[in-house]
This record gives structure tokens, C-alpha cells and sequence, in this order.
């Protein structure tokens, strides 16, 4: 803030000058003390200067509706939404968020120091704020292949940036736990940066909880059980409630939430596609499930605005109080949290559920070179042998959840000879991980269970965390076709059935984003769910983001990368048949 506003915002709020704006007579929702009451609010300079009785230079009547802080997202991917940041504000404004804590660490594992410099250049000058968190794990393990290798002297210059807030989620814990030269001179840079890091504690123990504490890792949004929210609380850490396209875990984790540890809380959506946010919501529909689930209003958006803004540093954002950037939002209802307008730095920038922002963005060539090189692919390329085996290990989905079951299934019972060829009875499939980054030619190869494909197949280069190529079908010869289609599109999701593409998205910026326009991005979305009607007419959960989730090697308890199938509870590679 310079000098200038500093003094004219002291001036508004002792009457000496009149302020920009006054919301009159409205019920303001403290959550600096789960409570509300009626006041005037007064704003200046982009900022909330007084509570009390104010003139405004325009003012309005908020009797009978009631405002709180803007939303802050507490920790997301925005490349899971398919969109460039330029599109994304514009869903995420219309459900209230005003700010998010953005970790790239999606395209920085296919494009490195240029895919983080990319989506801050894309985030700048738009009305919603994007703080960045710096990529821990590029690689998020050493048993992948990614298009980058990211080491603390990579990350240190990038803290000078003011919006970097620290260091993102820290998946790798066995480099922790064992002090590992490159994940310690991580860890100390972003303490002595005085910066916050985030963790990933999925499956931890009571150990594992107490040695990330130890590193100063602050946050968690792997919890999946009241219990385990409990735990992280009492060891000082925050829990990030996280409520995703794939990862839903409010519901039973809003069972450890009260008013006595609602503080160490925030509220997150990790992984959101475009047409889930514009149809769901996103921190806005969290708000809305902790209300029914017995949370007090007050205490939810507590939740999603100051505890995150605490968290995460960011000491003016978060309240209804003088001295706070003018991020707000009018609700006409606090029990449905129902949105009636949305400010941004004291400027109205959604009215009725339309977007008003006089902020032209103009469409940003962006040249990238082509991330998809992969080997000529015939079916010998996905043969799965069986010759002298007993057992087949396969990975089984679990429906909204990132983990997975290891099922071994016995190969006598499934009548199969020297090769496994899928099953649609059995609901099982063959899966393979390609690395597409360097040309290596490594393909991983796998079985897997639930994800009811009936006929085809599908594919894409959205595979969380390095984003090789991951493919899943009935039939190698559409595995084939999907895959030669995602290379034609250079990058994207592919569905195909008996020789043909049923629908496809192109997502040319590292196989993760594109320049389009989110109308346009919805609307092949929409063509890929009719596609998968077609061939996996009985599917009750997104497959594709479930798909890019299976081969993540940090996330319990069986996974598959380039390098072949992971057992991520022994941090080993083990056989798909033995």
C-alpha cells in the first residue's frame, strides 16, 4: 500500500474524508467470532476502513442480506480444471472465490521452471488473486519418469516473487523421514524463507504425522477419516478439508470440525474439472456441506477465509474488519450461503450470477514445444505375459476416492492361457502408463478392476504427477488408436469404441491446459461424457480424472507408473503376475 492511500484510508475511516463506498444496515458475519452483527461497512481505496455509521460516495442498502469475506481456495491445481488461469477466474469469481493458494506442480513436472513461470505470467492482472506454493517433488518420486527435474537451487530465486508463499505439498516422505540431501535443502529453504510448506500425509502414522511436524510442514489435505483430522490438529498442523471432482472427503471429515478446533481448519478443492466447478460450485458448495452437516455458518466460512488467509500469511485478506483488502461477497441467505454479489478489491465484480469486470483479457499465444513423444505402439507393446504365473496383482478403484485396493486374483479362475486379454465380466482391464516426455520408451503395464468399460477404450496425458501418457481399454487395438489420437491432438483426453474416436479434448499447453475458452472446453467435455455412455454405460464416478489418479505413486495402496506396477505402501515395483 503506498503512503498516499495508507493516509487517505486513516482519513476515510475517521469521517475526516467520505468514503468510495458504504454498504449500509447489513448483518456482517465475524468470524473472528463465529457470530454476526447489523453495521454499515465502509470501504476505501480497495479497503475496508470502518464498522459504525458511515456516507459513502455511493452507497448501498444491505438490510436484510448479509456479507463475508471472499473466498480463498486453500490449496489447488487450477491445470485440473483443463483451463489456463485467464479462464479459470472467471467460474471461480462467480462462486465467491477472490483468492487461492495454487500449487503448479502438474505442469511443472512436464515443463519445469517454464511451466511455473508460465501460470504465474497467465495468473497476472486479473481480478482474483493467485498466490503460488513451489513444487516439492519434481518428480513426486524417483520410480517415474517426468518431463522435469526441479532441485532447491532450481526453486530458491522464485521466494523473491510476492506471490510465493512457500513450499507445496510434500509427497515424498520417505526423503523426509530419511533426510535426504535434496528434500532437507527444500524443506530449510523455505524456512529460512520464513515461508509456509504443505504437506501430503496420506496413510501416515502417528510417526510419520510427528516427523513432518518436526520439518516445520505445516498442512494436510490427504485426511480421510475424523480420526486423522484429530491427530494433525493436536500436532499444531492445518487440515485442509478437501471436496474434489475425485477426492470427497468433507463429509466425514466435517464430523471432527467444532468451534474448538475450527481454527487450525480451511476448506479446499485440490482437483476441480471446469464443468464440475460451474455445475457444483467449489469452496462456495464446501461452505454449503458444512452447513448441512451441523457446522454453524459462521464457523464454515470462518473456514474458508481468515484460517487460510492465517495459514497461508496472508494478514489482510480474510475479514470483514478495517485494515482488510475489500474482498467480500453479499449473500442473500447465510444458511444456503446464497450468493447475491461479489466484490474484488472493493469493485463489484459478479451481480446475479453474471460477471462484471472491465478487465479486458486478451487470448495469450503461448508457444510450447510438442510434449507428446512416445514409440510407435503395436499390441506387443501392451502384452501382459501369464506363462508360469499363479497370481495376477491388480489395482481396484475405489469409486470418489484417490486411494486404491491390491487385489490378487488367482489366474487359474479367470480361464486365460500365456497372455491376460480383459474381461468385461470380470470388470477387468488392461491398463499401461507410456512415458511421453523424453522419447524413452518405457511403457508400464497393468490390470485393472472398476472401471466398468464395456467396449473401447480411453485415454489421456492428464496422469497426475508426471503426466505420461495413461491408457485403459477392452481391446489393444483401440488402447492403440487412443494413444496415436492423443498424439495427433498433442496432448488431451480420447475416448474410443471399435476402430473409431468418439470424442476427444485437446489440451495443446503440456498435455494439461488449453488456450480455449471454457465454453468451448465444456462443451467436449460433454461429448466425452456421452462417449463414455456409450462405453461404460453403468459408471457412476468421473473416469478420466479417476483414470489420471491411478498413477500417482504417493497415494496408497497400489499405483502404476512408466516404470511398471508400485506398491505404494512398500515404496517397491512388484510383478503383474507371479
Amino acid at each position: 500500500m503506498k503512503k498516499d492511500v495508507f493516509i487517505k484510508n486513516i482519513q476515510a475511516a475517521s469521517k475526516q474524508i467520505i468514503s468510495d463506498l458504504v454498504i449500509k444496515n447489513i448483518t456482517i458475519v465475524d468470524v473472528f467470532q463465529n457470530s454476526t452483527f447489523i453495521s454499515d461497512v465502509a470501504i476505501c481505496n480497495g479497503y475496508i476502513v470502518g464498522i459504525g455509521e458511515y456516507k459513502g460516495k455511493t452507497e448501498i442498502d444491505g438490510t436484510g442480506k448479509y456479507i463475508c469475506p471472499g473466498l480463498i481456495d486453500g490449496h489447488a491445481h487450477i491445470e485440473s480444471s483443463l483451463l489456463t488461469p485467464k479462464e479459470y477466474y472467471k467460474a471461480a469469481l462467480l462462486h465467491g472465490i477472490t483468492s487461492m493458494i495454487v500449487d503448479p506442480h502438474e505442469i511443472a513436472n512436464v515443463l519445469g521452471i517454464k511451466g511455473i513461470n508460465l501460470m504465474m505470467d497467465l495468473s497476472e492482472n486479473l481480478p482474483l488473486d493467485f498466490y503460488f506454493m513451489l513444487p516439492s517433488c519434481v518428480p513426486s518420486t524417483p520410480f517415474e519418469n517426468s518431463g522435469a527435474i526441479l532441485n532447491n537451487l532450481d526453486l530458491k530465486p522464485l521466494y523473491d516473487n510476492k506471490r510465493v508463499l512457500g513450499l507445496a505439498e510434500v509427497m515424498d516422505s520417505p526423503s523426509v523421514i530419511n533426510c535426504s540431501e535434496h528434500m532437507i535443502c527444500k524443506l530449510y529453504d523455505a524456512v529460512e524463507n520464513n515461508s509456509i510448506i504443505d504437506g501430503h500425509g496420506a496413510g501416515f502414522d502417528i510417526d510419520k504425522i510427528n516427523s513432518y511436524a518436526a520439518a516445520s510442514i505445516k498442512t494436510d489435505h490427504e485426511c480421510h477419516t475424523y480420526e486423522e483430522l484429530i491427530e494433525r490438529v493436536r500436532r499444531g498442523m492445518y487440515v485442509l478439508i478437501r471436496e474434489g471432482t475425485v477426492a470427497k472427503n468433507l463429509n466425514e471429515l466435517v464430523k471432527g470440525a467444532s468451534i474448538h478446533n475450527s481454527r487450525r481448519l480451511c476448506l479446499c478443492t485440490d482437483d476441480k474439472h471446469i464443468d464440475d466447478l460451474l455445475k457444483n460450485g467449489s469452496i462456495d458448495n464446501s461452505i454449503k456441506m458444512c452447513i448441512r452437516d451441523g457446522l454453524r455458518p459462521e464457523t464454515a466460512i470462518q473456514m474458508a477465509t481468515l484460517n487460510t488467509a492465517e495459514c497461508y500469511g496472508l494478514k489482510t485478506k480474510g475479514a470483514i474488519a478495517p485494515g482488510y483488502i475489500a474482498d467480500f461477497i453479499i449473500l442473500d441467505s447465510l444458511v444456503t450461503f446464497k450468493i447475491s454479489s461479489v466484490y474484488k478489491n472493493g469493485k463489484l465484480v459478479v451481480q446475479d450470477n453474471k460477471l462484471i469486470t472491465n478487465s479486458s483479457v486478451e487470448v495469450t499465444k503461448i508457444n510450447i514445444e510438442p510434449t507428446i513423444n512416445i514409440p510407435k505402439l503395436t499390441k506387443e507393446s501392451f502384452n501382459i505375459s501369464l506363462e508360469n504365473k499363479t497370481q495376477l496383482n491388480v489395482i481396484e478403484i475405489i469409486p470418489n476416492n484417490l486411494e486404491t485396493n491390491h487385489l490378487k486374483i488367482n489366474i487359474s479362475a479367470l480361464n486365460l492361457d500365456k497372455s491376460f486379454i480383459p474381461s468385461i465380466d470380470e470388470d477387468l482391464l488392461k491398463i499401461a502408463v507410456i512415458e511421453r516426455h523424453h522419447n524413452l520408451g518405457n511403457i508400464g503395464l497393468g490390470v485393472v478392476k472398476g472401471l466398468k468399460l464395456k467396449s473401447g477404450a480411453i485415454a489421456t496425458t492428464v496422469a497426475h504427477d508426471s503426466h505420461n501418457l495413461i491408457v485403459c481399454g477392452t481391446n489393444d487395438t483401440d488402447m492403440i488408436l487412443a494413444c496415436n489420437e492423443i498424439k495427433r491432438l498433442g496432448g488431451g483426453i480420447v475416448v474410443v469404441k471399435n476402430g473409431l474416436v468418439l470424442a476427444s479434448l485437446s489440451l495443446e499447453i503440456a498435455g494439461l491446459i488449453t488456450n480455449r475458452s471454457a465454453d468451448e472446453v465444456i462443451n467436449d467435455l460433454v461429448k466425452l461424457h456421452a462417449a463414455i455412455d456409450k462405453i461404460a454405460p453403468s459408471i457412476n464416478f468421473n473416469p478420466f480424472l479417476t483414470l489420471s489418479f491411478l498413477s500417482l505413486p504417493v497415494i496408497p495402496d497400489i499405483k502404476i507408473t512408466d516404470k511398471g506396477l508400485f506398491n505404494v505402501k512398500t515404496f517397491e515395483f512388484i510383478n503383474i503376475a507371479e
